[in-house]
């Protein structure tokens, strides 16, 4: 089973930017789909956009479109949240999910189809 490890939070200015990363061992990412997630103080769990490593096709939710994207390396076995744009509303801890998939993604699942998460990595908005 894939084990993930995010990097790359920290605290920024509104407006600002941070690159998440999302690094696997344990197996390719080649027949996975990588999710983004992040959770809120006293807020549920919240799908932000994934990428089918197989394909590269990727999806957005509202939160994350036109100012997130999602890319992956898979000769790093590592899939990147590019965040641009922040605001303090994105302040959340965020996290990174696999789950078997190959082909294109049309949409966001939902938490449950992933098997694998990461630990996380606080994201901060604040001036």
């Amino acid at each position: 089973q894939v084990q993930l490890v995010e990097s790359g939070g920290g605290s920024v200015q509104p407006g600002g930017s941070l690159r998440l990363s999302c690094a696997a061992s344990g197996s390719r990412l080649d027949s996975y789909l990588i999710g983004w997630f992040r959770q809120a103080p006293g807020k549920g769990r919240e799908g932000i956009s994934c990428i089918s490593s197989s394909d590269g096709s990727t999806v957005y939710t509202d939160s994350a479109k036109g100012r997130f994207t999602v890319s992956r390396d898979n000769d790093k076995n590592t899939v990147y949240l590019q965040m641009n744009s922040l605001k303090p509303e994105d302040t959340a801890v965020y996290f990174c999910a696999a789950g078997l998939w190959v082909g294109e993604i049309a949409m966001m699942p939902g938490a449950s189809f992933f098997v694998s998460w990461g630990q996380g990595t606080q994201v901060t908005v604040s001036s």
